[in-house]
């Protein structure tokens, strides 16, 4: 019997559905596992606005309110409202649906600060030191920005429960771009914990290969399939002097191509 094929362009729009959706899952798996920490960080803002607020009621009750102590409680109250807020939108920014999100040009420097808030969350959390080394005037790149960033995040997740074996006080994790004059722009997510165990070096891509108690084992996988998607690569190198390097490669945008 015959069996019409599936156009090519059917079976492209079913693969990229499917990336989102197994992306999307990821995330969300990702900041569940960070929600301790992201947690803390908004009850920072949370407990200042609360404290400015009582502060405003105290000098609002006395016989000749300070004004100006007022006006700057005020705006401390305003900042830490933004502050807890901007939080706010990069959760929801991360874990939506990047449906019809088109690739366009992107400075990786903007994107990886972005997550700033979210990284020092999980650094503290974890005991550990968080370092951005961020070289200046790097091309730009062609990328879902949701997706990279997804990228970017669960590699630091997973450095920081590397270096959870080391010593307290020297747990390191460093995020460092560069770009090396070959093309392509590298970012690096380094950590000096103990190294990948060699029984699982070989597999640390394939789906549901995993060292976590609790993982899925699709977080590398889906990361390799997000680069792969964007004509970059992912891949690993020793750490110096121990521990464990992340890198990802994309193509650089020439001026004309932005």
């Amino acid at each position: 019997m015959f069996s019409p094929r599936k156009p090519k362009a059917l079976l492209e729009l079913h693969d990229s559905l499917l990336l989102d959706r197994l992306t999307r899952v990821a995330r969300f798996s990702t900041m569940g596992e960070m929600a301790a920490g992201v947690a803390h960080e908004l009850n920072q803002p949370l407990t200042a606005i609360t404290a400015y607020a009582r502060a405003c009621d105290r000098y609002l009750g006395m016989a000749q309110p300070d004004f100006a102590e007022i006006r700057e409680a005020v705006r401390e109250i305003a900042a830490e409202g933004l502050r807890a807020g901007e939080i706010i939108r990069r959760l929801r920014q991360l874990v939506r649906s990047d449906d019809g999100e088109q690739p366009v040009a992107n400075d990786v420097n903007i994107l990886v600060g972005e997550l700033g808030s979210l990284l020092q969350a999980d650094a503290r959390l974890h005991g550990a030191t968080l370092r951005l080394c961020l070289a200046a005037n790097l091309p730009r790149v062609r990328a879902n920005a949701t997706q990279l960033q997804h990228v970017i995040l669960n590699l630091s997740r997973n450095a920081f429960e590397a270096v959870q074996e080391m010593p307290s006080g020297r747990r390191e994790v460093e995020i460092a771009t560069e770009f090396p004059c070959d093309g392509e722009l590298e970012i690096r997510i380094c950590d000096n914990g103990p190294g990948i165990a060699p029984q699982i070096a070989d597999h640390l891509f394939t789906p549901f290969a995993s060292t976590k108690g609790a993982g899925t084992g699709l977080g590398l996988a889906i990361s390799r399939t997000i680069m792969q998607s964007h004509g970059g690569t992912i891949g690993t190198r020793q750490g110096t002097p121990g521990g464990t390097t992340f890198f990802l490669r994309l193509p650089a945008l020439e001026e004309q191509d932005e």
